[in-house]
């Protein structure tokens, strides 16, 4: 690693909201020419400190320095003129623009000419050892693919500083490696690079020292070569954690839902899902694994009823579901929960607070003409103490929780319905190792109660400790289900990327 110097260095930094102070005097140095990664639970105040470096927040008390000098980051156009660039989690691209469009956008200054804009961003890729092509729309990229073109608008910028908000949540392990090689190459070059990520796997792979936050302070920064798992996470949390999944046998498990011949298409016309055969089970959880964009959304939204099939059936009890509404699916008698991707979209409104959001799942079980919302503020309320979410108060608007914190409030609503058959999409993206490993623990209570669970996960170790079979996807189709207790996750990968279970096998002999 080169002579470093310090990039930022934060004293005493507080941040208050309400009644809630998300940041308590904390202390961070970044180096040039170093990876920082920064840990800490969900709530913990991680990303409120990056949005003050950033410019998105200001803060309350305390002092930030750059390139040793104080700094007064009022707005993130300031942040850019000092070098500062951070990529969010949810990127912020306008998905018709091209990848040379999004980059230029809101760069001050006359608008260049098509071609020297691409010749410009096409040496930024070479000088980063990045790839992208600058002509292709952003509706048509992976993303991976719009992950990097976020990373070329900040240097685009100038940026010498970066933030990344858990920038592997959705990459595939190949996806992440390429990232952490692009990190590797700015890092080299002299800049300074901030992680937040909940994956200490990764942490461990990146960074070259962790700082920790804990309830909102800082609790020092350590060298990653003189820690483990273990360490960083009994440093995170306060106390160690057993870093094991359980998982329960399955007693009898009966067929719930046998998905047959199921065909979706997109609105644009292609298809999603490709003549589906599979059966969902009482009492076991099944994983379902796929690179991105693989037909995992289409598929849990299909069988939720929020998309019509173009063709085949989705039988229960021999009576063919497909296309009707959730709606329709209730008044049969399905008891159905499904936790979606999208936490602030499909599945909480971000404006309400967390009784109105359970009130979402249950206001038509009211008689009369007047909605009682006691029973739904003692469900939030039980949530809070249950789930340990962190919150201002059961009235006050999810959105402004932490990402971790919506995502158990979200699970435990749909858990709390007790469900005949519990959709998960990605249930701990985002979540610190310990909110994640009660999500473990509330799927396996649902699965020793005979629940029929759907796992839609992207770590192939989790998927390997948790599921009793794992379902892999590739382009919309099934390349196999196996059984979790002797599939490899490098034979996963393989099935990953279209190789089928039986190449897999034959392979491995």
């Amino acid at each position: 690693m080169a002579e470093t110097t310090h990039a930022i260095r934060c004293e005493k930094i507080t941040k208050i909201f309400g009644s809630v102070v998300a940041n308590d005097q904390i202390d961070l140095d970044v180096r040039y020419g170093e990876i920082l990664a920064l840990l800490g639970e969900n709530g913990s105040g991680k990303t409120t400190l990056m949005n003050m470096i950033s410019g998105i927040y200001h803060p309350d008390g305390g002092t930030i320095y750059v390139d040793g000098k104080p700094a007064s980051i009022q707005s993130p156009l300031d942040a850019q003129n000092l070098g500062i660039g951070m990529i969010h989690q949810h990127f912020k691209l306008v998905n018709i623009f091209s990848a040379m469009e999004n980059i230029e956008l809101g760069t001050p200054g006359k608008k260049l000419p098509r071609k020297i804009l691409k010749q410009n961003v096409l040496e930024l890729c070479e000088k980063y050892g990045l790839e992208t092509d600058p002509e292709k729309p952003i509706h048509a990229m992976s993303v991976s693919e719009k992950q990097t073109v976020e990373i070329l608008k900040v240097l685009y910028r100038g940026a010498r500083i970066l933030i990344l908000d858990e920038p592997t949540a959705v990459l595939t392990p190949q996806e992440t490696e390429k990232l952490f090689a692009i990190l590797r190459q700015m890092r080299k070059i002299g800049c300074a690079v901030i992680i937040i990520t909940h994956k200490l796997n990764e942490v461990l792979s990146i960074s070259d020292r962790v700082a920790i936050l804990r309830k909102g302070k800082s609790y020092g920064t350590v060298n990653t070569a003189e820690v483990d798992v273990s360490a960083l996470t009994e440093l995170m949390v306060g106390h160690a954690v057993t870093l094991e999944i359980d998982r329960p046998t399955p007693q009898e498990p009966q067929d719930i839902l046998k998905l047959v011949d199921l065909t979706v298409r997109r609105n644009d016309g292609s298809i999603a899902l490709d003549d589906i055969n599979f059966t969902i089970r009482s009492g076991e959880i099944l994983g379902v694994a796929g690179i991105a964009g693989s037909g995992q959304k289409e598929l849990c939204e299909t069988i939720a009823g929020l998309i019509a099939p173009s063709q085949g059936a989705i039988l229960y009890k021999k009576e063919n579901l497909a296309g009707k509404t959730p709606r329709e699916l209730i008044d049969m008698g399905i008891s159905m929960s499904f936790v979606p991707e999208d936490r602030l979209g499909m599945g909480l409104v971000a404006g309400m607070g967390m009784t109105d959001n359970m009130l979402l799942k249950s206001y038509t079980h009211n008689k009369g003409p007047f909605i009682d919302r006691a029973p739904s503020r003692a469900l939030a309320e039980s949530l809070i103490e249950k789930l340990g979410i962190v919150t201002s108060g059961v009235e006050a608007p999810v959105r402004l929780m932490s990402g971790g914190n919506v995502q158990k409030v979200l699970l435990g609503r749909e858990i709390e319905s007790n469900p005949h058959l519990l959709i998960t999409a990605y249930p701990v993206r985002g979540l610190d190792i310990n909110s994640s490993y009660q999500v473990y623990e509330l799927l396996n209570e649902q699965k020793k109660k005979g629940v029929a669970v759907v796992y839609i996960g992207e770590d192939l170790d989790v998927l390997l400790q948790l599921c009793d079979r794992i379902l892999v996807m590739c382009h919309g189709r099934i390349t196999g289900i196996v059984d979790a207790k002797t599939i490899t996750k490098e034979q996963i990968g393989l099935m990953m990327t279209g190789a089928t279970a039986e190449e897999v096998m034959e392979y491995g002999k």
